[in-house]
């Protein structure tokens, strides 16, 4: 229950995009019970997946929106990605590029990402608003979905602080149900419907995705769906006891399934699928084995009946989620080290150009530029591993010759 917001948010972010809410819910499930399965199934963790907070925002507003490529196209490029992420993982180079970044640039993305993601949040609750002086400003205070979405805001700030299981998704069901009497959202004709899966299902486009010119776009997928899952792995088997010598056992299974995952997610109509950190919450209760998530996947199957349900609910219902998500995604940036300025501005810049530029990959690009220049004007280009020159090289060849987004 404290993942299953995600059936509500993902098909209102990806609907901006232009998919149709039905397919995308179709997928959000199909993807997050298949993807949870082959994680308790094969790797036997209990840690469920499904698409990621962060990876939807960037296939919505940085390339649908931002550059205009359609979504059939986009969700070629997440199928390309999901094929990238199985060949290195069965062929081990993933865990090898997880060592080979540095943990800077690691924790400014994180922080960055969840810079941006609160960023749209608070756009599409109007709270943040465009303004031809300085850009961004304060929306209007008497706006009723502003003030319905600061309640909301504060409602789940306050669940979560209290530790309440289903925070977020309790703090969107009250916050849609109170706009009802002011006419602000509709209850549905009825709660539930058959999946309709049609709309999204097998549209991708393989050959526009396949363009030399999107390759970065499936790096950067890659590389944000990477260190975001293995984070989260890392993260969740060490409260459950699970690694050994620092070591996570099975690794190889327990990555296979975000793979898998992102593919059927492509197939079926979503962005790319990664583990939830979440899962933390089932693990505290108890989870040790693959066995919960074999009810995690049932209760998502059950959820692709729940359609109108979702498309039910308004986007200022939603945006205090992603708002709280962006919060929690931001507390990677208190492990970088400040102290060490060749550390402390890559990840700085990292941090702030994710949301300035409203562009993952911009920021990444920039991070990871800044932390060649400087390591090697101060004389320790030693640390600087063969995959940071490599990746250098490319981004300086990015904006040389293809532009900027």
């Amino acid at each position: 229950m404290t993942m299953a917001y995600v059936i509500v948010v993902n098909p209102r972010i990806l609907a901006e995009a232009g998919m149709p809410v039905e397919g995308v819910l179709f997928a959000t499930c199909i993807s997050a019970a298949t993807a949870t399965l082959i994680m308790g199934l094969w790797a036997n963790y209990p840690i469920a997946l499904a698409p990621g907070m962060s990876l939807n925002a960037y296939f919505t507003y940085s390339i649908v929106i931002g550059r205009g490529i359609p979504w059939q196209t986009a969700l070629g490029v997440v199928f390309l990605s999901g094929l990238l992420f199985l060949l290195l993982t069965l062929t081990n180079v993933r865990e090898q590029i997880v060592n080979g970044i540095p943990d800077c640039l690691k924790h400014g993305t994180a922080a960055g990402i969840g810079l941006f993601i609160a960023f749209i949040g608070l756009r599409n609750a109007k709270i943040i608003v465009a303004n031809p002086a300085t850009f961004v400003g304060l929306g209007k205070a008497s706006d009723p979905q502003v003030l319905l979405a600061a309640a909301g805001l504060i409602l789940i700030a306050i669940l979560m602080a209290r530790r309440i299981g289903s925070a977020i998704l309790i703090g969107i069901m009250a916050i849609a149900l109170a706009g009802i009497p002011l006419g602000l959202a509709q209850w549905p004709d009825h709660l539930f419907s058959l999946p309709h899966p049609g709309g999204t299902f097998l549209r991708l486009d393989f050959r526009a995705a396949a363009k030399i010119g999107l390759a970065e776009l499936i790096f950067v997928f890659f590389f944000v769906d990477l260190f975001d899952n293995v984070g989260t792995l890392v993260g969740v088997c060490e409260q459950g006891g699970f690694l050994r010598d620092g070591k996570l056992p099975r690794a190889s299974r327990a990555l296979l399934a975000d793979a898998f995952g992102t593919m059927i997610g492509a197939l079926t109509g979503t962005s790319t699928v990664t583990s939830y950190i979440e899962s933390a919450a089932g693990v505290a209760a108890g989870a040790r084995t693959g066995l919960g998530n074999i009810v995690i996947a049932g209760c998502f199957l059950i959820a692709m009946f729940c359609a109108p349900l979702v498309a039910a609910i308004p986007s200022y219902a939603t945006a205090p989620a992603l708002i709280l998500v962006g919060a929690l995604m931001c507390g990677a940036v208190a492990r970088v080290r400040w102290d060490d300025f060749s550390e402390a501005f890559p990840a700085f810049l990292t941090l702030v150009a994710t949301p300035l530029t409203f562009s993952i990959c911009t920021g990444l690009s920039l991070g990871m530029l800044s932390f060649t220049f400087i390591k090697v004007g101060t004389g320790k280009y030693r640390e600087i591993s063969p995959l940071i020159w490599i990746l250098s090289a490319l981004f300086l060849v990015r904006y040389a010759f293809l532009g900027t987004e």
